[in-house]
């Protein structure tokens, strides 16, 4: 199924709010709406990284545990993190434990400190705010010249595990596009 699902409260929604139940507050509180600030997106970078490969709701339980372990995605505190921090972080069966995952979100917080002007601004850079939305989950890319171009952008600034399709869903879950589907959170005409 990939169109609008009506809930029990009349509205229409994106199909896939209805998979699981972490998935509808996420969908109707968070997923397309527009984050900022240079910590917020390194943690949003962070967990998309870590999803590659796995089903996004696998990330969304381990959400609260991953904070914990990575210090609520403090940049500075990640850039510092050394060599007993990636046991710590193996060790934490409350995270997926992926040391290349894990060497990559600590070097790709000392890359965003880096950055002139910061992350948030060096991301939205690629944002696509008037893109058309699509009317069905067959109509939503995976990737686009945007999230390409994002993707080339941060392997130069020196990011690692992050390519185009991780950068579209990034930009996706940011409201760096908007994907809902045409009439999600509304009322279907009667």
């Amino acid at each position: 199924m990939t169109a609008l699902v009506v809930g029990p409260d009349g509205l229409g929604r994106c199909h896939w709010a209805y998979s699981a139940p972490e998935y509808l507050p996420y969908h109707d509180e968070e997923w397309g709406q527009p984050v900022r600030g240079d910590e917020p997106l390194y943690e949003r970078l962070t967990l998309e990284a870590f999803q590659s490969g796995l089903s996004w709701i696998t990330i969304l339980r381990k959400r609260a545990a991953f904070r914990a372990a990575f210090g609520d995605f403090a940049l500075e505190t990640v850039a510092g993190f050394g060599s007993d921090d990636v046991e710590r972080l193996m060790a934490d069966q409350g995270i997926v434990r992926n040391r290349m995952k894990i060497e990559a979100a600590i070097h790709n917080a000392r890359v965003a400190l880096d950055l002139p002007g910061g992350l948030s601004d060096f991301l939205w850079a690629y944002a696509v705010p008037d893109q058309a939305r699509p009317a069905t989950g067959g109509d939503v890319p995976a990737v686009t010249a945007e999230s390409t171009a994002m993707a080339k952008a941060l392997k130069k600034a020196g990011f690692k595990f992050f390519g185009p399709t991780t950068a579209y869903a990034l930009m996706q879950a940011t409201g760096m596009v908007n994907d809902h589907l045409i009439g999600c959170m509304e009322k279907p005409a009667s």
